[in-house]
């Protein structure tokens, strides 16, 4: 391409069109002089100004596909870098030649895994905040879920994570929000934003009718259409309160650095540590351990990605953060892509599935891409094979009342051969299974690996686990299954706010077992095993070795020699207790061991010397 080529191409990437508020486009013949840089009579090639000068810039330096963007070219658009930083502290250059990108913040060359020229808010997130603080999400989300537990009389769990979702939906998609609000402003307007917002991917989902179905339905305990003033106005401190702390969630949620852990898995773990388990058996996998499997599986931007029993959605909006992350940031193509078509959900429970659709919507990803069916359907079998799946990411209910084995089975017989499906089960689920069943599951798909999780994992549930990874398709045969434990986590409980990873301890961790397991060992714990499909099928914990201290030895001897001689214990245990000092001592004189036992108080003293053969 021509350098002219170069620049339209660029332009229409970039999306560089006059709009309120900015000065862009592209061109050879504007000078900065030209575009309020008085005196100035450089001329970039592409410009994106802000009337806001506190807002972040972007100037274009382009070049002919055959020219290299080496350091002359970068000099080129570094020196238009220092023009634009005499209005601008935040300017983004970007040199371009139509293949090769190379892009600088300010001075500062960033080192991009994605080589593709992206869009004008790609560039401009560049400068947006790089941390999030957890600690403050979480004494937000405690702030919210205590307020509508105790202020606005919400006592179902999910009807509370589902009105707070429904808020944060709205807030992202502009609602009006605002202080002095009454319930009904402020229920309508988050009503009205889920309707306008979902229309089009209604037209693809109806099922989507069920979130604002479930919003509809939410009961509180509040009065709140009183005709006391006094009432009229506490709840509009209420909703003041709470349209504030959404608003600082959401502000979170927009940043380009959170992965999915930074705010909706804060957000959601904070509300589910309150609740054991639901009537559905629902068991809400933490986060690092969602982060643990993608990692695992070796999940990757290309991926499509399926979880059949998805909750509220945390495998997906984990596999959705990193895969977004890998493909450069939520301004992307490829994010876009990434949200339409590659996250596949299904839930059975009403209300949960409205939570997983205000989740993924919190998001702006692809909402027509999650289901309520029943998993262990034909209609469900259907559906997964219509969808190219190539990763499985699955925490399904352990229970044998809501199917656990057949949604496993359905979702192994209706992927691609070879698809990589990992599961979180109980630890012996498989072998208490039916043998039948579990027979023709291992004559079609094959169990590779078995990775038993920290014991403490699901306190409240009572419940061991283990990864189960499979491969579709393919047989066991006589495979031997690789299997290992990850005896701890390094997390540590913390009062009223669950299990957290407060020494940084995981990281090390998780970077050992993803390395050790896809290498098939285990140096470091030795804890590897490889089991025969035909003995077991769950990691098998050593026993332990049987061990006999001196205490031990004296106490049964001395309960033999009792019994010998007819002495009665708890008579003798009370004279014991009675007594102010008593001494023992064992010696062997002859091939014959002597016990003695001296008991002394304030009026007796009594001797009793008994023998007894070696045996």
């Amino acid at each position: 391409m021509t350098e002219d080529q170069v620049r339209d191409l660029a332009r229409k990437i970039l999306n560089f069109e006059n709009k309120s508020g900015v000065t862009s486009g592209v061109g050879q013949l504007t000078t900065f002089n030209q575009l309020g840089f008085d005196g100035v009579m450089d001329k970039p090639d592409g410009w994106y100004l802000p009337d806001n000068k506190e807002d972040a810039a972007l100037i274009l330096e382009v070049k002919a596909s055959h020219v290299k963007l080496g350091e002359a070219q970068a000099d080129e658009l570094l020196k238009n870098i220092k023009i634009a930083n005499a209005k601008y502290k935040k300017v983004i250059g970007v040199l371009y030649n139509g293949e090769d990108v190379r892009v600088f913040k300010n001075f500062e060359e960033l080192k991009d895994k994605n080589n593709n020229l992206q869009n004008i808010e790609y560039y401009i997130s560049l400068f947006k905040a790089d941390n999030i603080d957890k600690e403050h999400i979480y004494d937000l989300t405690k702030k919210i879920n205590d307020s509508l537990k105790s202020d606005f009389g919400i006592t179902n769990l999910y009807h509370r994570m589902i009105f707070t979702a429904c808020a944060l939906v709205a807030k992202r998609y502009g609602a009006l929000m605002v202080d002095g609000m009454n319930y009904s402003n402020f229920h309508n307007a988050v009503l009205n934003c889920l309707n306008e917002n979902l229309a089009e991917d209604k037209q693809q989902n109806q099922k989507l009718d069920i979130l604002t179905e479930v919003f509809g339905e939410i009961k509180m305990n509040l009065d709140v259409s009183s005709k006391n003033l006094k009432q009229q106005q506490h709840v509009k401190n209420l909703i003041k309160n709470f349209i504030g702390w959404v608003t600082e969630i959401s502000d979170c949620i927009n940043s380009d650095y959170w992965r999915g852990e930074d705010v909706m898995g804060i957000f959601f773990n904070e509300f589910n540590r309150y609740n054991s388990a639901t009537d559905m058996g629902q068991v809400f996998t933490p986060e690092h351990i969602t982060d643990f499997m993608y990692k695992l599986l070796d999940v990757n931007k290309a991926d499509r990605v399926l979880d059949a029993c998805c909750g509220s959605g945390g495998f997906l909006v984990k596999a959705m953060a990193n895969m977004i992350q890998e493909a450069g940031g939520v301004m992307t193509d490829k994010a876009a892509a990434i949200k339409r078509g590659q996250l596949y959900g299904i839930e059975f429970d009403r209300e949960i599935y409205a939570l997983a659709c205000a989740n993924m919507l919190i998001h702006k990803d692809g909402k027509t891409s999650l289901e309520h069916m029943d998993a262990r359907s034909e209609q469900a079998a259907e559906w997964i094979a219509d969808k190219n799946i190539s990763k499985v990411l699955m925490n399904p209910p352990y229970e044998d009342i809501y199917g656990c084995i057949d949604i496993v089975e359905n979702v192994l017989n209706n992927v691609p051969v070879r698809t990589p499906c990992g599961f979180i089960l109980s630890d012996k689920k498989l072998e208490k299974a039916s043998a039948a069943q579990i027979k023709r599951i291992l004559k079609h798909h094959r169990l590779t690996k078995i990775i038993k999780l920290p014991e403490n994992l699901f306190p409240k549930q009572g419940v061991t686990t283990s990864i189960f990874i499979f491969e579709a398709g393919v047989p066991q045969d006589d495979s031997e299954i690789f299997a290992c434990y990850i005896e701890t986590d390094g997390l540590e409980t913390v009062k009223n706010k669950g299990r957290h990873d407060v020494r940084n301890r995981w990281p090390e961790i998780e970077n050992y077992w993803v390395d050790s397991i896809k290498k098939i060992r285990d140096d470091k714990y030795n804890t590897a095993q490889w089991i025969k499909p035909n003995e077991h099928l769950s990691y098998q914990m050593p026993e332990k070795p049987f061990e006999i201290f001196k205490e031990d030895f004296m106490k049964t001897a001395m309960d033999y020699l009792m019994f010998k001689q007819g002495i009665d214990a708890k008579a003798f245990g009370d004279k014991l207790l009675n007594a102010a000092m008593y001494s023992s001592s064992i010696s062997r004189e002859n091939g014959r061991v002597n016990i003695s036992l001296s008991i002394n108080s304030s009026d007796t003293e009594q001797q009793d010397t008994q023998d007894s053969e070696d045996d």
